[in-house]
């Protein structure tokens, strides 16, 4: 096996994934941000939540609010419905794994907080449970996806968001995902801090 050509091609797929959609995710991206901006403006907060790799990036975008991006500023109101293990594991034995966003969301999300739901397939039960969860609670969606864009597609509402990768591997679809929750931290960041 020739894993160091191997290891280039996945290199090369990455690559060439992000340039091949670039032109088209770049106007939901920086739709989303201002509408991320909107939202922390108001006073209000963006709840995050996904399984397995996109638990990590919702866990990894909400440090990046919380802390810092790139640039110092204040911290800004952002979680991951994903890090407390005590509330997962009690919601998925007491009533269901499919709940254990949703609850959360009906218990945390207020009328104009944001939800940002990941999921790579757009298939995900719990994600698709917490999307149904926002609108209940009057919360738009910003929905991370891949391939088709899955159920999520067909439950976004005409002020939600979806930044869809039409691809088919997970690998690939999880590093555009990654990129683009870069994206959006840079974004945020340069709206709220006035850089050109």
């Amino acid at each position: 096996m020739d894993l160091i050509g191997r290891i280039t091609g996945h290199f090369s797929a990455s690559a060439q994934l992000k340039l091949r959609v670039a032109d088209a995710l770049a106007t939901p991206i920086a739709a989303a941000a201002e509408r991320m901006v909107r939202c922390l403006m108001s006073d209000r907060k963006i709840l995050s939540c996904g399984n397995g790799g996109s638990a990590a990036d919702s866990q990894h975008f909400a440090a990046e609010m919380l802390n810092r991006f790139e640039m110092e500023r204040p911290g800004l109101a952002a979680f991951a419905l994903t890090t407390d293990s005590s509330t997962l594991t009690s919601i998925a034995n007491d009533f269901d794994f499919s709940q254990v966003f949703a609850k959360q969301v009906r218990a945390l999300g207020q009328n104009g907080d944001l939800l940002l739901a990941i999921s790579t397939s757009g298939n995900s039960g719990n994600v698709i449970e917490a999307v149904h969860a926002a609108h209940e609670r009057h919360m738009d969606v910003i929905a991370l996806t891949g391939k088709d864009g899955g159920a999520l597609a067909g439950l976004m509402r005409d002020d939600d968001i979806q930044i869809c990768v039409p691809a088919s591997s997970t690998a690939r679809i999880q590093e555009v995902h990654l990129l683009t929750l870069h994206c959006l931290c840079d974004a945020v960041d340069c709206l709220l801090l006035g850089v050109d």
